[in-house]
């Protein structure tokens, strides 16, 4: 396996384990689903055991920048739906709105 794919794996593994602990400890979930929770937390423990612990050398580190970068990336702005006259209208006004305010500032 390569490195890459074991820290993707480890660290998809952790992200469970935290959910999985979410759920045990919400008081709004029932006793099945505690349960359940329970369970797979424990063979995912069980699972993150056999991988062992990470190799702390630069390629952790290259990972989190990678992470943090495909973050950054992701736009903070909801996708406009598509199909409505009012998109249309509201994309025109912004870009009204825009070469007026450059207007201006001439």
């Amino acid at each position: 396996m390569r490195i890459d794919r074991l820290a993707g794996s480890v660290e998809g593994l952790r992200r469970k384990l935290r959910a999985l602990t979410a759920i045990a400890e919400d008081p709004a979930a029932t006793e099945a689903e505690k349960a359940a929770a329970r369970a797979l937390k424990a063979r995912l423990q069980r699972r993150l055991g056999a991988l062992g612990s990470p190799a702390g050398d630069w390629t952790d580190t290259v990972f989190r920048l990678g992470q943090w970068a495909k973050n950054v990336r992701k736009s903070t702005e909801p996708a406009s739906p598509k199909g409505d006259w009012t998109d249309t209208a509201h994309r025109l006004g912004k870009a009204l709105r825009r070469g007026y305010k450059s207007w201006l500032s001439d």
